[in-house]
């Protein structure tokens, strides 16, 4: 393995590079205007794979964006692990919030990455992850140390909520079959504590309206005797939640997973530097569920958030109208027994009760996801565990994070494998918002790591 490391340290800048030209391609799936921009991008990664030393790598044809496809057999005999990432990116907007363009990367230090960080949407969430993964099979390769037998698969659908995924899989078990499952698409809890994630919340995604009047109505004219359906929303929004931060939707606990006293004790070792933390957004003080720590809150309990609002008049100037109608997006996230079909269901039912009876409602589910959790007593975890603590220098501790990707669930139930879990992002990276960035320190972390997870699995 020596060999190896040593192969990654002589081609540092080299990753850089080649990362570089994934980041400046506009894969944003969500929008159907970037349709070539996902598809060239795909090409891309089927090209670093191929270059790696992979092979049968395929560009796959599914009813969305394609997935890519390669391998490296080495021996029947020997455990293969099956590596999943995504090409896709989010949406950047708004750009005006960027501090350069953000397909534009480039690298700068902060307070968190005094090494350096790489900006540009995507950086981190996920091609700056998964192409860790394709860097660590070119060092084996060309060092002739792979341990075990290795198939990858990168998606362009994650963002949207991996449409064709499940059925790529279900189609392709036999060729897709492996030992264990091996993702990074997640987040260690600091660089000077670094943790493998063992569980994920799942999520139940809806848009919601509100409909009043047939057409918008003069304010002056009408104002004061016709409800406003903004304001009826609002008002419904704000009864989700009670004032000790309790999700009031009617039965919305009932299958929800209590987490021993134990359990609990041992998630809070983790450092909960509150300062660091508000601080770190902006913020001068936090709130969530009562009797409940921040790692808490964000990791072993549900909660319900409005992720959009809107209605009415919203360009320049004024319009002085009452709106006909009123959106908003909401997003739930969800623990171990809680599935989004009962929470969709049960969210629609409440949702329709709190609503006055002179307007109407309607709810319309988007994406879910199950819940997952990986045992911090099995093999997959140790082998993890024992190869970012070596990479690391430092003890890594498990940790259960507030995201979902909700494939994970599905990976275990298709094709009966395990997932380990091991991000090397961080919280503080703005996935999702302007000024996305992955700090190098942990790009590289992540490269050397991976070989050793797969000398410890091989084992």
């Amino acid at each position: 393995m020596k060999e190896t490391l040593n192969y990654i340290q002589e081609n540092k800048q080299l990753y850089i590079d080649e990362l570089f030209e994934l980041l400046r391609i506009a894969s944003i799936s969500a929008d159907p205007a970037y349709k070539d921009e996902v598809l060239k991008c795909a090409d891309e990664v089927a090209r670093f794979l191929e270059n790696a030393g992979a092979d049968n790598v395929e560009v796959c044809a599914t009813k969305g964006y394609p997935i890519v496809y390669g391998e490296k057999l080495i021996d029947p005999n020997l455990p293969t692990v099956l590596v999943y990432g995504h090409y896709d990116v989010q949406p950047p907007d708004p750009l005006e919030l960027w501090k350069k363009p953000p397909f534009e990367p480039y690298i700068e230090k902060t307070e968190i990455h005094p090494e350096g960080a790489i900006f540009a949407r995507g950086s981190a969430d996920d091609k700056g992850q998964f192409f860790m993964h394709i860097k660590a099979l070119e060092a084996m390769m060309k060092t002739n140390t792979l341990p075990c037998n290795v198939k990858c698969i990168f998606e362009g659908e994650e963002e949207v909520g991996s449409k064709s995924l499940e059925a790529f899989v279900n189609e392709n078990k036999e060729k897709l079959s492996c030992d264990v499952i091996l993702i990074s698409d997640t987040h260690i809890y600091s660089n000077e504590q670094p943790t493998v994630t063992t569980g994920l919340r799942g999520l139940s995604y809806v848009e919601v309206e509100v409909e009043g009047p047939n057409r918008d109505l003069h304010s002056g004219l009408y104002g004061g005797a016709v409800p406003n359906p903004i304001h009826v929303l609002s008002r419904m929004i704000a009864n989700l939640i009670d004032d000790n931060g309790h999700i009031t939707i009617e039965g919305f606990y009932d299958n929800v997973e209590t987490v021993s006293e134990e359990e609990r004790a041992e998630m809070n070792k983790l450092k909960d530097d509150q300062e660091h933390f508000k601080k770190s957004i902006g913020l001068n003080g936090v709130e969530g569920e009562k009797g409940y720590t921040t790692l808490e809150r964000t990791s072993i309990r549900p909660t319900l958030d409005c992720n959009g609002i809107w209605g009415g008049y919203i360009g320049e100037g004024a319009k002085t109208v009452i709106p006909s109608k009123a959106f908003a997006k909401i997003s739930m996230r969800l623990v171990p027994y809680q599935t989004p079909e009962e929470i969709t269901e049960k969210f629609t039912k409440y949702f329709e009760k709190l609503a006055p009876a002179n307007v109407k409602v309607k709810v319309t589910p988007h994406h879910g996801g199950m819940p997952y959790v990986l045992p911090s007593d099995t093999k997959e975890f140790r082998a993890a565990k024992a190869a970012m603590e070596t990479a690391f220098g430092k003890e890594v501790l498990p940790y259960r994070s507030g995201g979902s990707i909700p494939i994970t669930a599905m990976f275990e139930q298709v094709l009966e494998a395990k997932s380990v879990l091991m991000g090397f992002g961080l919280d503080s990276d703005a996935i999702h918002s302007p000024n996305e960035h992955y700090g190098l320190y942990n790009f590289y972390k992540g490269i050397e790591s991976i070989p050793l997870f797969f000398e410890n699995y091989a084992k």
